[in-house]
């Protein structure tokens, strides 16, 4: 497939963008497959869609959109920015999984144009829709349920709909104070005291744009996203829009050195990636940090407890009979 879409020039991978792709026929739709999908009561739902995320806001919409709205829109951003880790591989699979297994609609936005004016893979888009469709296929590859899956690339949605999205960006830019849009740099990887150039300071309205764009229930981002969330909930109030997106911020799964709050791609030593080696992945694990009988800021019980379990279903802890043998948990 990725051979195929280089050949053909083109970051997509369907000839329908909007077609809810399946890992066997990606333009297959969503209701051809409903007959596999258990029906979920709506307690059974909103459970489901709560445990995804460390925050809700709010619960009581959520349950009320889930009474009202068969097939709710959720979406989930990302820049395609060089090697997955396994917060994006495997968590991100295991949250989309529970949001289909649900009954949503999840629109993963390829945000490509948004990665070139970060500036990453050096502001070169040929390489950034390299990276998209690598990261496309390593989400196939783990498992991901893609039935009501739907890939969108910015720079082919925004081009085919200029005429909705320019004018939604306007408008949440004539909305807001520069200091507004300067707190919601932590969505890019910055501060506010950085040297931000004049497309960075943009990039907070294009988000929360993207938000209304893709008619979005439920923004299914990372807590690291939440000032911008927060500011299409107060650009609802600014200009009377009737329903607000709710917010549903998964965990920031840590580093594996002390002190490191989320997993970072410019740190190899802080993160696993999804290609690494079994011995790799060893060592690093053996080099985290994990100091006994300390709970607060481990990464490897992190990763227990976000990775392991969910997976799983269960943990085991390989000892020696004179340490007490194996120990098992669920």
């Amino acid at each position: 497939m990725a051979d195929e879409e280089t050949q053909n020039n083109s970051p997509l991978l369907t000839e329908d963008r909007h077609a809810e792709p399946s890992s066997e026929n990606p333009t297959q739709q969503a209701s051809n497959l409903a007959e596999t999908r258990p029906e979920l009561s709506l307690e059974e739902k909103f459970q489901l869609i709560r445990s995804v995320g460390e925050e809700c806001i709010q619960e009581g919409e959520l349950r009320t959109l889930l009474e009202k709205k068969k097939d709710p829109v959720c979406y989930d951003g990302f820049e395609p920015s060089g090697r997955m880790h396994i917060a994006q591989g495997v968590m991100k699979t295991l949250n989309v999984n529970k949001l289909t297994d649900s009954g949503c609609i999840v629109k993963l936005w390829i945000a490509d144009w948004f990665a070139q004016l970060n500036n990453k893979m050096g502001g070169d888009l040929k390489k950034i829709q390299t990276v998209g469709r690598y990261m496309i296929e390593i989400w196939k590859a783990v498992g991901m349920k893609l039935d009501r899956v739907q890939f969108l690339w910015s720079s082919e949605e925004i081009n085919a709909r200029a005429h909705e999205y320019w004018p939604l960006v306007m408008e949440v830019a004539r909305h807001n104070k520069l200091p507004r849009i300067l707190r919601c740099c932590q969505i890019m990887g910055r501060s506010e005291q950085d040297e931000l150039t004049a497309a960075q300071i943009f990039y907070p309205c294009m988000q929360c744009a993207d938000i209304f764009f893709l008619k979005a229930d439920i923004c299914q981002l990372g807590m690291d996203q939440r000032k911008v969330n927060m500011l299409a909930r107060e650009f609802c109030d600014d200009t009377k829009r009737k329903f607000k997106p709710i917010i549903l911020s998964h965990h920031m799964l840590s580093g594996l050195q002390q002190g490191q709050e989320k997993m970072s791609k410019s740190d190899p030593t802080s993160a696993i990636f999804m290609e690494d080696e079994e011995a790799e992945v060893n060592l690093k694990i053996k080099k985290a940090f994990c100091p006994p009988k300390i709970v607060e800021g481990n990464p490897c019980l992190e990763y227990i407890k976000y990775i392991s379990f969910p997976w799983f279903g269960k943990f085991e802890v390989l000892r020696n009979e004179k340490n007490g043998g194996n120990k098992h948990t669920e």
